[in-house]
């Protein structure tokens, strides 16, 4: 009997100590579900954290392209870059459409469509302005894309040599003045041209000094004489580098010596006024 009793006994205290065993494992697996799960979630809201940030950024990239969008179908781009807005597009075809249709059948671009309608409209205000009168070789205008190139002789502007200004000048840089005055999207640039021939005074050092001081000269007169507004007006040098031709004889080096004004519109400004005059 009492062998039995120990046997029981024995099995008990076995069946108990394994139970615990059991249990202990148990816990440890828990505190090791509940480490794993707590990481999880810590993560999953550093995820969210990350969601919402980038989410963020999507709305305002969002916001940025749409207002993009928004401006750039207000503007239309030529092929080079020129920008020019959908009411100078309109009235550029109304233009267009005004003129001869053989002159716009070599029309293939947009920017070939722009340069014809500038052309046209700059001619009939040069026309306005009586600056094409002057004749006797002494002013050529010519009109290349959206610039008119106005050229005019040596000797209708300065002394011989010298950046003085004559007494012819004021004539013709009043009528220049007067365009400018009344065309507020013409700004101008003036560049000097001289011929080949060396020079050295004690007041101009060379054909590059020469070429500048009377552009500039020019440019002051057009802003203290005839109220010409400086921010419209570039001053410029080319001195014997762009000959119109070879320098070999005192008429061509006469041709050589020139002074070139460039009137360039700005295009927006420049329909915009065109349509008020209509």
């Amino acid at each position: 009997m009492k062998k039995l009793s120990v046997i029981l006994l024995t099995t008990v205290l076995l069946a108990s100590c394994v139970s615990k065993k059991k249990y202990v494992a148990l816990e440890q697996d828990r505190d090791q579900i509940k480490g794993q799960l707590h990481k999880t979630s810590v993560e999953k809201e550093e995820l969210e954290a990350k969601f919402a940030a980038i989410e963020a950024k999507v709305v305002a990239y969002n916001q940025k392209i749409n207002a993009l969008r928004e401006e750039s179908d207000a503007k239309l781009t030529t092929s080079d870059g020129a920008v020019i807005s959908g009411d100078a597009k309109k009235q550029m075809r109304s233009t267009i459409s005004k003129m001869d249709p053989a002159a716009v059948a070599g029309a293939k671009t947009l920017k070939d469509s722009m340069n014809l309608a500038v052309s046209y409209n700059l001619k009939k205000t040069l026309a306005g302005s009586e600056l094409s009168e002057d004749s006797n070789g002494n002013v050529d205008i010519n009109i290349n894309e959206t610039v008119v190139m106005i050229t005019i002789a040596d000797n209708l502007l300065f002394r011989t040599a010298s950046y003085r200004m004559n007494n012819k000048a004021d004539g013709v840089l009043q009528k220049i003045a007067d365009l400018l005055n009344s065309e507020e999207s013409l700004d101008l640039m003036v560049e000097g041209h001289t011929d080949s021939r060396t020079i050295s005074t004690g007041a101009i050092k060379d054909n590059w000094d020469l070429s500048v001081l009377r552009s500039t000269s020019i440019v002051r007169r057009l802003e203290k004489k005839f109220k010409v507004d400086p921010a419209r007006l570039i001053a410029s040098g080319r001195s014997s580098f762009q000959p119109l031709v070879e320098n070999d004889s005192r008429e061509n080096r006469a041709k050589n010596r020139r002074t070139r004004i460039v009137i360039m519109p700005n295009i927006d400004k420049f329909f915009a006024l065109m349509a008020e005059k209509e």
